[in-house]
């Protein structure tokens, strides 16, 4: 079989191409510009256009095509006019993982870690993750099983066509709302129908609609009675956390914080399911294997300046980002602790104003404030200056980083140069990028 991929450089559609490449699977795509995924692909021998070109449409069995592909492009409107099947990534979903044993892990936050935490400790299924694992260097786990564990995505409603075995939800809280209508019955209906899918369910019981589902047969994890004595190490300036977790003994996870002891329990909880107790040994070990995923919690300077990359961009996300900071202040020390913020979505910082506000209280020394990502969506006015004076906020347009030094700018002029601290950058936009000194 034979498949093009529109958009093949994007996180979603790449994941898609590679994973389907290691199931022997012959992969073709195109993107506007080059990219990491583009160039790991070409460099694997796949037929990569740039830009897209209705000549890469030929003799392809199926057409797939992110989201923000539109009905004229160019190499879409070719495949139909060959009489070539396309389908939407979402709609490929279903038809991709219809055969799989999926372990489908979804929610608002820690889905990504969560994924990559069970793909360490099943290092022989496949895994496709909404980010890079640190531990393959990758978004995917290129391997040829039945199994995979799979991201699921709750943003665009795939969620539901992701056919799950296991259905792993380490919370349920309302993100992504105006997929949904802004209407919560049609949100938490949707998580329903995800989770009577599901084969076997594993939850998180501090999440108040997951706690709500009493008659729903579940493997449960009560974080508050089932994790203890939880401590916080640096390794090599890398964050450790360690637990007891219920009887089976002591677990170290890459990471700080309560929330990263939940999300590995909920991943040992579905491996001593699916391997027995007997394998607890082997599920301890392969857990020390992870090492962190790109952009959450990503130490990419280490010294009297530590700088910080993490995705965090819903207040929930922020608040437990800066409380793992604070822990690693604590263990090693810093003059202080800078927050530069790339709000993400207007619709995102309005749904959630007072939240936003408050998730920077006694966390961070200074704030920085960017310009909202805007992720397609119309301007707005929001009056960040009288909404977070309490902080005393610094506005940038920009920032450049060169070496240990990051500099603020407002247009073309220099306002600060932030240095000697922790500078933690948060956003689901560029700012990533602006961090690794990449734009």
């Amino acid at each position: 079989m034979k498949i093009h991929f529109i958009g093949i450089g994007g996180i979603g559609i790449s994941g898609l191409a590679k994973y389907l490449r290691a199931q022997g699977i012959e992969i073709s795509g195109s993107d506007i510009a080059e990219g990491s995924a583009t160039k790991y692909l070409r460099a694997q021998g796949v037929s990569i256009n740039i830009p897209h070109n209705a000549a890469a449409i030929t003799n392809q069995d199926l057409v797939i095509h992110s989201a923000i592909i539109k009905p004229d492009n160019v190499e879409v409107q070719e495949a139909i006019k060959k009489g070539i099947k396309v389908l939407s990534r979402k709609e490929a979903i279903a038809s991709i993982l219809k055969e799989k044993r999926v372990f489908s892990v979804c929610g608002a936050h820690g889905k990504s870690t969560t994924s990559a935490i069970l793909s360490s400790i099943f290092p022989h299924f496949g895994a496709i993750i909404g980010a890079d694992s640190k531990e393959f260097g990758s978004n995917v786990r290129e391997a040829k099983s039945e199994s995979i564990i799979f991201e699921a995505d709750e943003s665009d409603k795939s969620f539901l066509n992701s056919n799950p075995y296991y259905a792993i939800i380490p919370n349920a809280e309302p993100e992504h709302m105006e997929s949904y209508n802004h209407d919560l019955n049609e949100f938490y209906g949707a998580y329903r129908q995800f989770i009577h899918t599901a084969k076997k369910r594993i939850f998180n019981l501090s999440d108040p609609f997951l706690q709500s589902l009493k008659t729903i047969q579940a493997i449960t994890l009560n974080p508050q009675s089932d994790i203890t004595n939880i401590r916080f190490e640096i390794h090599n300036d890398e964050p450790q956390t360690s637990f007891e977790f219920k009887d089976y003994g002591i677990f170290k996870v890459w990471g700080f914080g309560e929330h990263m002891a939940q999300n590995a329990s909920l991943a040992i909880l579905c491996a001593i399911d699916e391997l027995g107790i007997d394998a607890l040994e082997e599920i301890r070990t392969n857990l020390a294997h992870f090492k962190g995923i790109k952009k959450r919690f990503d130490i990419i300077a280490k010294g009297i300046t530590t700088i910080i990359d993490d995705y965090a961009h819903h207040p929930t996300e922020i608040l437990a980002t800066l409380k793992s900071v604070a822990i690693y202040n604590q263990l090693k020390p810093h003059q202080k602790v800078i927050a530069i913020w790339q709000p993400h979505k207007y619709s995102r910082v309005l749904d959630n104003l007072q939240a936003f506000v408050d998730c920077f209280a006694n966390l961070c020394d200074e704030l920085v404030i960017l310009p909202v990502w805007k992720a397609g969506e119309s301007h707005v006015d929001i009056d960040f200056a009288s909404l977070f004076m309490r902080y005393n906020p610094i506005f940038a347009t920009h920032l450049k980083r060169e070496g240990d030094c990051i500099t603020l700018f407002d247009g073309k002029d220099s306002i600060k140069t932030l240095q000697n601290a922790i500078i933690i950058g948060l956003g689901a936009g560029d700012i990533t990028y602006q961090l690794r000194g990449e734009k």
